[in-house]
């Protein structure tokens, strides 16, 4: 270690050591964001940003590229369901979100809140496309639900009036599940199940 009495030597030297703590410190990074995720997230990433852009066929696609990688990947059967929304073909989300909630229901662990968060959104989704198509009764228990599941809220009762009267800031979802509620009461004759101001601001929920 003689050498490192020389300046140079020793300026070379601590510019080394930085240097290979700097490449050290890089893979470990690596390494660990790759313990941390599940093989399709990257392309699920990627088709989250093609959602946004309304590229609903690419997104598609991309979520196909997920599902072989690894199937049943929830954020991209989530995805698909959305994409499928964005194309207005109703039948096949749907009975994607049906799937998606089926499945969770039976791999969730309460040690999830992303599962928990997936299955809220699956449950809003398909009471939009419900909703949509006027089945208000099955809409209105998927949005409570899906309100439930986000709030981390027990079931039980007195649930749905907890959820629709003591909400300080109401969702877009809350406020159509409370206005489903007010009108599924009244006489058929007196309904008016839409509001189209309200429904102008409904908006889905991405993966």
């Amino acid at each position: 270690m003689m050498g490192l009495e020389n300046p140079r030597i020793l300026k070379r030297f601590v510019i080394l050591l930085g240097v290979a703590t700097f490449v050290m410190f890089s893979v470990w990074m690596m390494v660990n964001n790759y313990k941390g995720q599940t093989g399709g997230d990257y392309e699920v990433r990627q088709g989250d940003i093609l959602l946004s852009d309304g590229k609903f066929e690419e997104a598609i696609k991309t979520f196909e590229a997920a599902l072989a990688i690894q199937p049943d990947h929830r954020g991209a059967l989530g995805g698909q369901a959305v994409a499928l929304m964005g194309l207005k073909k109703y039948v096949e989300a749907e009975s994607m979100l049906t799937y998606l909630i089926d499945y969770l229901k039976k791999t969730l662990t309460p040690d999830d809140p992303t599962g928990r968060g997936a299955l809220a959104a699956a449950y809003g989704n398909r009471g939009i496309i419900k909703d949509r198509h006027e089945r208000y009764e099955g809409a209105l228990k998927d949005y409570i639900e899906s309100i439930r599941l986000d709030r981390d809220m027990a079931d039980g009762p007195g649930v749905v009036a907890q959820i629709l009267y003591y909400e300080k800031e109401p969702s877009s979802i809350l406020k159509r599940a409370n206005y489903l509620y007010k009108q599924l009461k009244l006489p058929k004759a007196q309904r008016n199940m839409r509001d189209p101001e309200e429904d102008a601001k409904q908006r889905v929920y991405k993966p």
